[in-house]
């Protein structure tokens, strides 16, 4: 969850403002929550998996769409648009390759990118597409120990529930078919591990 604070704190996302998240695994959806403790909005979500895309309704964004049916500027558009206070703030929480092409391509005029996905491989993108609509890209990595500290704060306290993340558990000796389940996006989001279980 800290992850995703640290990405939103990377933003300056601030109440208010529009922001699009493409991809809805545990980054995204941490993304997501994050976005709903500073009270952006609209928060529109894109995933595949229609139990992820559930999951990121669950966890605060105001519209979830399947980018196979429709794209997450398309629907940013659709329900918010030009009446959004401030530029639209994307996160791409996918990592794949052509990904951060498809954000740009996809991003309006003077939108904030922010890369939170990690693509394991080289990438290609089209810079003309950045320069003519004055694109801004961020990249963000972890967090820092106060977002840390205060990510498990708001745990605590309650502002931040992450029951719904938790969609299954394990003792010691099912980690590993843990990480195979896991390869299931519509079959589980975290699983937690007890170790005297």
């Amino acid at each position: 969850m800290a992850v995703g604070v640290h990405a939103v704190n990377r933003s300056a996302v601030a109440a208010g403002q529009p922001a699009v998240v493409l991809g809805c695994g545990p980054v995204g959806l941490a993304v997501v929550a994050a976005l709903r403790l500073v009270g952006a909005e609209p928060i529109v979500a894109a995933e595949l998996s229609p139990t992820r895309r559930a999951l990121a309704a669950t966890m605060g964004a105001h519209e979830v769409v399947d980018p196979r049916a429709e794209a997450a500027v398309d629907a940013w558009r659709r329900t918010a648009g030009s009446a959004a206070a401030g530029p639209l703030t994307i996160f791409e929480a996918v990592g794949v390759h052509g990904m951060l092409d498809d954000a740009m391509r996809m991003a309006p005029r003077d939108a904030h990118i922010v890369v939170v996905g990690v693509c394991m491989e080289p990438d290609t993108i089209r810079p003309m597409r950045g320069i003519t609509r004055e694109l801004s890209i961020t990249f963000a990595l972890g967090y820092d120990p106060m977002e840390f500290a205060a990510t498990l704060e708001r745990i605590a306290e309650g502002e931040l529930d992450v029951g719904p993340l938790i969609t299954g558990s394990v003792g010691i000796d099912g980690v590993a078919g843990a990480f195979e389940a896991l390869a299931d996006p519509d079959a589980h989001a975290k699983i937690l591990v007890e170790p005297g279980r």
